[in-house]
């Protein structure tokens, strides 16, 4: 059965173009059974499971004289072969000839006369691992009761659960003139939808500025605040057709020894990793920082209407995007701690966050779908309002296999914004933390250097949080650290680099634990 796209998703179309592609992508890399894992053996995966995604099955079709939004129709031609695709890397199949190949397929448009989604298995890679790649368009991700394709990829337990495809039958396209007639017919029902239509083409400021009202709860000053134009910054920029991909590999409790050592949350313990790791690298581009210095960032980690979900009542947008200050000025770790851990608990004060449990337990691996909702979210403001946007999602803390080949790591890529040079996700996984850093690759050569400060700052923190030492409490944020922490710091920061660079699945997660 055919159905129109959304307002929301038609938007993503009006904002792609050759510099912005609008799909979300996932890295994931995988161990492979003692049987082996090869292409034959996720096509027959795929397959069994895609029923249970119908949306990737369908294409756009756009209404002759774009009298209403496009509709979702079945492909008749629909090829499985074409939408998942083999590559191999050359020897010896390092991260960074992944990591190059993975930023060519994200640089480019999916075709928009087929599905909207790509898969590419790549083999090759060092310790006889294996690496699934997909990018999926927003427009797919409509809600957290939309499926992405890698969770219909993953299972529980190494033997994977059994489906059965029926015959799948593509329902006839509608006729031109029945889309027209539709059109018509709908427009006189509802001529509130044309409103909205050109309301999305024109990309109105003021209707940006109407939905962060209902979203602080109608404070005038947090307006005011919010719509600030955000500081120059080498994190703006005029955008290429190509993209440079980073990742970075953190675990879990170390986040959460810095949450147990100075309160907050998990997430503001990521955010002021983020601006530690920001700082590094601005530094490091020559730029000047006050005391004051801050980047704002845009983080959809809050979720609303979750009850209306869960009861079946109307739904709502499930991913609030706030606006964070990043004080990537402040050159003390525990301080920049403290200052994230302030302007977010303003936030959960105003009710628009919701525990990490909620997230996960939304839409099995979540991940993937809350990535790209979040980045909907972001697409709600107009770009002048943020440099970057930065999602944190957890997923599940159990392994994952997929036809009997484990998951090891999985780490998200979000797409730039027009004039913006930088991206960061990331996502909780098995104890682990997979960060994914997208960035244009004129702007940003130094790419890995991100990356690596992002872990850096996660260092600093870490030795800053060790039980057993009051001084590294944060009883008062603006007291002068001693100098033997800085140090330990420092050296804490270099040995998490080197392990989070080397690491390799099924090593004991002491390698980066400080």
């Amino acid at each position: 059965m055919s159905e129109h796209l959304s307002p929301a998703d038609v938007s993503f179309f009006y904002l792609e173009g050759r510099t912005t592609p609008q799909h979300v992508g996932g890295l994931a890399i995988f161990e492979a059974p003692a049987d082996g894992f090869d292409y034959d053996r996720l096509i027959r995966l795929l397959e069994e499971r895609i029923s249970l995604a119908p949306r990737y099955r369908q294409r756009m079709r756009t209404v002759p004289g774009n009298l209403a939004n496009p509709i979702w129709v079945d492909d008749p031609r629909f090829d499985i072969t074409y939408h998942v695709r083999r590559s191999a890397l050359p020897r010896p199949g390092t991260d960074t000839s992944l990591l190059e190949f993975c930023a060519r397929i994200q640089s480019r448009l999916l075709d928009r006369d087929r599905p909207l989604w790509e898969m590419y298995l790549v083999e090759g890679l060092t310790d006889g691992r294996i690496a699934v790649l997909t990018k999926t368009h927003h427009s797919m991700v409509d809600g957290v009761g939309a499926i992405d394709i890698a969770q219909v990829l993953l299972d529980s337990a190494p033997e994977p659960r059994r489906t059965v495809e029926g015959v799948w039958m593509p329902e006839p396209e509608p006729s031109s003139s029945r889309l027209v007639v539709d059109a018509l017919a709908g427009a006189v029902r509802r001529p509130a939808a044309v409103v909205d239509i050109a309301r999305l083409v024109v990309g109105d400021a003021r209707s940006a500025s109407s939905w962060l009202t209902g979203a602080v709860a109608g404070s005038v000053a947090a307006v005011r605040d919010l719509v600030r134009t955000p500081q120059p910054s080498p994190l703006r920029a005029t955008l290429s057709e190509h993209r440079r991909i980073g990742i970075a590999r953190a675990e879990l409790d170390d986040f959460r020894l810095i949450r147990d050592a100075h309160g907050g949350t998990v997430n503001d313990a990521v955010l002021a990793t983020v601006a530690g790791g920001l700082r590094r690298w601005l530094l490091s581009r020559g730029e000047r920082l006050q005391d004051s210095s801050t980047v704002r960032a845009l983080v959809p980690v809050s979720v609303s209407g979750v009850d209306e979900f869960a009861s079946g009542g109307e739904r709502s947008e499930p991913v609030t995007a706030l606006l964070v200050d990043l004080p990537v000025g402040e050159a003390d770790p525990l301080r920049r701690l403290a200052r994230v851990q302030f302007e977010m608990a303003a936030h959960t004060d105003s009710g628009q966050s919701v525990s990490a449990d909620t997230l996960v337990a939304l839409s099995g691996f979540a991940p993937p779908t809350l990535h790209s909702l979040g980045a909907r979210a972001a697409n709600r403001l107009t770009r002048r309002m943020y440099s970057l946007v930065v999602t944190n999602v957890p997923g599940p803390q159990i392994p994952l296999y997929a036809a009997g080949a484990r998951m090891t790591e999985m780490f998200p890529i979000l797409p730039l914004n027009e004039g913006q040079a930088l991206s960061i996700a990331l996502t909780s996984y098995n104890g682990g933390v997979f960060f994914g850093v997208n960035a244009d690759r004129d702007a940003v050569p130094d790419v890995n250097q991100v990356a690596g400060d992002l872990i850096a700052a996660l260092g600093e923190l870490v030795a800053l949080s060790v039980p057993g030492d009051e001084e590294t409490t944060l009883a008062d944020p603006r007291s002068s650290r001693p100098a033997r922490l800085r140090a330990a710091g420092r050296a804490a920061a270099e040995r998490t680099v080197v392990s989070t660079r080397t690491r390799r699945p099924g090593r004991a997660r002491e390698e980066t634990r400080q």
